[in-house]
């Protein structure tokens, strides 16, 4: 209902903003900034027709330099509107294949130059794990969802997975967790009620802190940050458990 509630609001500037990411997504040329710029200004417009809100907490905790990874929990399919409406830095995705041919994902996965990964192949994701790494010496910013998949248990994560942080052992960057509250709501709930996001970008982990850890261990790290966030706010707001 509310994606619905977007387009019908939107219906006209739907057309334009769709055009500008496809146009992004087609020229080779066209830096990954530009179309992180479209991408961005579609998703505020989105919201705003979708009466969602987000309340980003922590943008001062993002590296002074960009070369970092995103490690956020995966609650809806609304996940990465919240970090292009409220990151105020360029960065890619690192999505499913299932997901990358879908209308409009396919056009912002190009636009942003998002990487596609096969959790059945796993030659094909040591590919992309060493590309992304790759890329992050090169300054550029990702997210991964380290679930792998939404958890679909509200604001209560799965565990995530050892191999998700692989690209940042290797590429030695900061790891940004990130604590997504109530983003299973706007698109999960056949409801389209106001509702207020929340996005807790929390301090990073630099490679000194975590070079002697085991992959699982900086997983089960970063989730039991992500968790202490989303407890301590849930505690306060017992609706919200």
């Amino acid at each position: 209902m509310r994606i619905a509630l977007m387009v019908l609001r939107l219906f006209f500037k739907a057309f334009y903003y769709f055009g500008r990411i496809w146009w992004c997504s087609i020229h080779e040329n066209i830096s990954y900034e530009e179309g992180f710029r479209w991408a961005k200004k579609t998703t505020l417009a989105a919201n705003r027709a979708g009466r969602v809100k987000i309340e980003a907490h922590g943008l001062e905790n993002l590296p002074d330099k960009d070369g970092f990874i995103m490690f956020p929990n995966h609650q809806g399919l609304f996940d990465g509107l919240v970090f292009l409406e409220s990151c105020p830095r360029p960065f890619a995705f690192v999505m499913k294949k299932e997901a990358a041919n879908i209308i409009l994902l396919k056009q912002v996965r190009k636009a942003l130059g998002a990487l596609t990964i096969d959790r059945e192949d796993l030659r094909q994701s040591m590919k992309v794990i060493q590309k992304m790494a790759e890329e992050v010496k090169q300054g550029r910013n990702f997210i991964i969802f380290p679930e792998g998949t939404r958890s679909r248990q509200g604001n209560h994560t799965l565990e995530f997975k050892g191999g998700s942080f692989k690209s940042a052992m290797k590429a030695r960057c900061p790891i940004v967790p990130c604590a997504l509250i109530d983003s299973f709501i706007p698109f999960d709930e056949n409801s389209i009620r106001p509702v207020t996001v929340k996005i807790f970008y929390l301090k990073p982990m630099y490679y000194e802190e975590y070079k002697d850890m085991k992959t699982t261990q900086i997983a089960e790290e970063v989730r039991r940050r992500i968790d202490e966030t989303i407890i301590g706010y849930t505690q306060n707001n017992p609706e919200k458990a």
